[in-house]
């Protein structure tokens, strides 16, 4: 996906909102260009910046106060099937 002006905007809201800093600026892009661009869901494993328990709904307040969709961040654990685990 291309850096927009729109992705670009919402990177510098979660920086101003407080949700990072900006020399955690590319994590805070990384989301932002997943919510413009309307990706349902995030998996990573960087834990202090992204998948982070108090940061998902901050983000996602951001994301509601510039009219765009929740964004569901997971880490990969949550998301792989376990092989012996019974759906």
């Amino acid at each position: 996906m291309a850096v927009t002006a729109n992705s670009l905007a919402l990177r510098q809201a979660y920086i101003e909102a407080g949700i990072v800093t900006p020399k955690s600026g590319n994590d805070a892009l990384h989301v932002a260009l997943a919510t413009v661009g309307e990706c349902p869901l995030i998996v990573s494993w960087n834990f202090r910046h992204i998948v982070h328990y108090q940061k998902v709904p901050l983000y996602n307040a951001v994301n509601a106060l510039h009219r765009y969709g929740a964004l569901d961040i997971r880490s990969p654990s949550e998301v792989i099937e376990d092989e012996d685990q019974d759906i």
